[in-house]
């Protein structure tokens, strides 16, 4: 089996602590503020991004502990498979999140709809350059769920 060994290039300042902190269910939007403290030697790498209104960051469920390949989500009372839902238990414990970039000051971007803890090591920064209109996208169990719940 291949391993990639990789390093994180910064780490995420959020007033979570705790993950019973981070909003979750239904409905659930995310406005916590917070900051990707970027490590010095990737600053240079920022260049350019403040032109972007949002950005995907990929980052470590670094307090998860094992993997459930299917489980109930606190938004559904059925189980889904792990593919199929944000739960921090996956075979690779990688998270995605998109957030709208406020500023930068240097190596440290302010951002808004973190839903990391404090402390979580960042993966990489990608701009969101989404072209799928709204109306093509399909939200699965969960939109199934949102409209059950209307």
């Amino acid at each position: 089996m291949d391993e990639w060994k990789m390093r994180p290039i910064g780490y995420i300042r959020s007033s979570y602590t705790s993950t019973d902190q981070v909003p979750k269910g239904l409905g659930t939007t995310h406005t916590m503020e917070g900051v990707l403290e970027v490590l010095p030697e990737y600053e240079k790498g920022l260049q350019d991004i403040e032109g972007y209104s949002h950005l995907m960051i990929l980052w470590i469920f670094h307090q998860a502990k094992g993997c459930e390949l299917y489980g109930t989500v606190p938004t559904d009372g059925r189980q889904h498979g792990v593919f199929s839902t944000r739960s921090p238990r996956r075979p690779n414990p990688i998270g995605l999140t998109t957030v709208e970039l406020i500023r930068r000051d240097g190596p440290s971007l302010y951002l808004r709809g973190i839903d990391m803890l404090d402390g979580t090591p960042v993966l990489d920064i990608k701009p969101y350059t989404s072209s799928i209109p709204m109306e093509q996208l399909r939200r699965g169990w969960l939109g199934e769920a949102e409209n059950r719940n209307k």
